[in-house]
């Protein structure tokens, strides 16, 4: 072979070198739990060898998401905007530069307590899947 023998499989033949996803381009949709959701990264949904999903959350003023579960572990990292994280029975003050880990199975939502929306990066971690999600009746 011209290329010194070496071969690569249909994966990495059309894998992306580079992804640069800009917010304002991905979609906004409201998620089971009440989130406005863009998704930014998903390995089911771009070519990429990657293990998590990663999308941008919007909780507006004075609202609450809804009480739910995943079977994943996920992380929240705080943009902006003030919270509480509730997490089982524990509940906790979060705001900007705050990262919370929410374990697999964990009953979670959170509430905006701020004048402003809350914005923050959602990771999870295998990516997420429709089937893996709980939304608990309030």
């Amino acid at each position: 072979m011209a290329d010194g023998g070496t071969t690569c499989s249909p994966l990495f033949e059309f894998a992306i070198a580079m992804l640069i996803r800009r917010l304002q381009d991905c979609e906004l949709f409201v998620a089971g739990d009440h989130t406005q959701l863009r998704e930014l990264l998903h390995p089911d949904k771009q070519l990429l060898e990657l293990r998590y999903s990663l999308a941008h959350a919007v909780v507006p003023v004075g609202q609450t998401s809804i009480d739910h579960a995943l079977k994943t572990s996920e992380v929240y990292y705080l943009l902006s905007g003030q919270g509480e994280m509730h997490i089982n029975d524990e509940v906790q003050a979060v705001g900007p530069g705050d990262a919370i880990y929410i374990p697999p199975n964990a009953r979670q939502f959170i509430h905006n307590t701020g004048s402003e929306p809350l914005v923050f990066i959602c990771i999870v971690d295998p990516a997420w899947r429709a089937e893996d999600e709980t939304i608990y009746a309030n």
